[in-house]
């Protein structure tokens, strides 16, 4: 496990390579990609529907319409 000290280095490498403002970003994007990794790892699916989204091979659903 890292301690304190290393964090702190870590955090401030991170803070050099990317910049204040955007920091927000990346870590919004490390944060969305890592809860899609769970979804994906205990199963779950993201799309609507058991046919994945892909409504043709679904006889009773119709395709998703863009509002």
């Amino acid at each position: 496990m890292l301690g304190t000290g290393e964090l702190i280095v870590i955090l401030c490498i991170v803070l050099l390579l990317f910049g204040g403002k955007k920091l927000p970003e990346v870590a919004k994007s490390l944060g969305q990609g890592i809860r899609e990794f769970k979804k994906a790892a205990a199963g779950e699916d993201s799309s609507s529907g058991s046919c994945g989204g892909d409504c043709s091979s679904c006889p009773n659903k119709e395709p998703p319409t863009k509002e």
